[in-house]
Formats: structure tokens, sequence, C-alpha cells
């Protein structure tokens, strides 16, 4: 049993181009089995249910990563000069402070990238190439997604039948009732997240638009997105938000929006620990 689960492991890590989409469609499709159940409670057709519920997912992504970038590209000349005067206090706090802290040259920094770049183009170009493949890959990605997806939602419980039948006789009960056992967990664990996502998003976007942050709604999509990163996805978008707080509005507004994420976190966590 062992030899079995270090080979499909290898296998996995091998092939992991193709088993990460596998995988995130799978998760799609769990995602996308409400909606499509309910479309075709109502009438719809099958394949036009499925199609409805991809599209709109896609299009809701779509409306999330055009909200963020609009406001961002509107908010960008004062996120620029934010930017630039934080630097400004930093270096007069460096170069007046007791500790005694070196100081920071932006143009001999500037002088020193510039060379940095001259230095490695060859490298850069590289970088660039493998960027390109990146982007293909990603392509890929994106196709195995959609189609496992929707041969999912149409055919899932075909292809889950045909796959028990590949194992011994005997493990294939047992198999097909763990089967239909995981799906329940995962269906209703991406439902939790859904919730969970929502709830940090609000609370944090309502906590950023009460401090009167520029950048309120993009922050709370961010942190939506975040939360279905696993492990540093919350930390990342938290982090972000209290990033932008530092530049917009200073020191003051940076530990109150920490003081926001964290609570919010706590306060989420806390209650689906309980329920």
């Amino acid at each position: 049993m062992g030899a079995a689960i270090a080979a499909a492991l290898w296998v996995a890590t091998r092939l992991s181009n193709v088993v990460i989409p596998l995988m995130i469609g799978i998760v799609v499709s769990a995602l996308l089995v409400p909606f499509s159940n309910w479309l075709q409670r109502h009438g719809w057709p099958k394949w036009v249910a499925v199609i409805a519920s991809l599209v709109a997912v896609l299009a809701g992504i779509a409306v999330l990563v055009f909200l963020v970038l609009w406001r961002v590209q509107a908010s960008l000349p004062r996120l620029q000069h934010r930017a630039v005067a934080v630097v400004e206090q930093l270096q007069h706090f460096a170069k007046h402070s007791t500790l005694q802290l070196p100081t920071l040259d932006v143009d001999t920094v500037g002088s020193t990238v510039r060379s940095f770049i001259e230095g490695h183009a060859a490298q850069l170009e590289a970088g660039f190439a493998v960027a390109g493949g990146g982007l293909v890959d990603f392509g890929e990605g994106l196709f195995i997604v959609i189609f496992v997806t929707i041969f999912t939602l149409t055919g899932g419980r075909r292809m889950w039948q045909w796959v028990v039948t590949l194992f011994p006789r005997k493990a294939q009960p047992r198999l097909s009732v763990a089967g239909e056992a995981g799906w329940q967990t995962l269906t209703h664990f991406i439902r939790i997240q859904i919730v969970i996502a929502a709830t940090d998003a609000a609370g944090i976007g309502l906590g950023a638009f009460i401090l009167g942050l520029p950048l309120a709604a993009p922050i709370g999509v961010i942190v939506f997105i975040g939360a279905f990163i696993p492990v540093v996805g919350a930390f990342a978008a938290g982090a972000l938000a209290v990033l932008i707080a530092l530049l917009f509005k200073g020191w003051v507004a940076a530990l109150v929006m920490l003081g926001i994420v964290i609570l919010v976190q706590q306060l989420e966590g806390g209650s689906f620990t309980r329920s």
C-alpha cells in the first residue's frame, strides 16, 4: 500500500502540469454543482445549465479583475506619490535618528539597478522567455480546468463509476461509497470556504472604507481571492491592506488596519470553529 501511494505521488509530481489543473477543475466543479443542479431543476437542459454555470463563474472573475485594475489605475498616481513620501520619511528618520542607521541614496540605488540590468541583459531575456513559456503552460492548464469542469458536471458520476471498475471487484463497493462521501465533503467545504472568504472580504473591506482608503473595494476583492489560497493567501492579502493603509494614511492607520485584519480573521475563525 505504501509503495502504491509513493508511486502515485511520484507520478503526480512528474505530471504536475496536468495533475494540478485536474484538481482545480474538480474543485471548480464542486463549486458549480449546486448552481447547475438548481438550473436543471428549473427546466434548463443539462448542457445549457453547465455552460451557463461556467460562464457565470468566468464572468464573475472578469468583473472582479476589472474592478481591481480600474481602481488601482485610478489611484496609481496617488500611490506613487505616497510611496515616494514614505521613502523620504524613512530616509529622514534614518538620517536624524539617534540609532545611527545608514541612510539610503535613491539615486545610487537607481544607478545600481540600471547597471545590474545592463550587465545581466542576457539572463533577463532568458527569464522573459521562461515567462512566455509559463503563459503557454497557463493556457494549457486553463484548458484542462475547463475540460475537466464540463465533463465532471455532465457525467461525473459515470466517470467515477468507470474508475471504480478498474479496481478489484471486492474493493469496488467501498470505493464507490468513499467517492460519494468525499464528493459531498468537498462540496460542503467549498461552500463554507466561500462564506469565509466573503466574511473576510466584507469585514476588511469595510474597515478599509471606514479608514478612508481609496482602494477599499480592491482590498476586499483581493482578500476574497486570497482566502482560497492555502496558508499564505489570507496573510498576504491582510499584509497588502496594511501596506496600503501605511502609504495613504500613515503609521496609525496601518496599525488600525492591522488590528481590523486580526480581529476579522479571529472572529471568523472562532465562529466557524464553533459551528
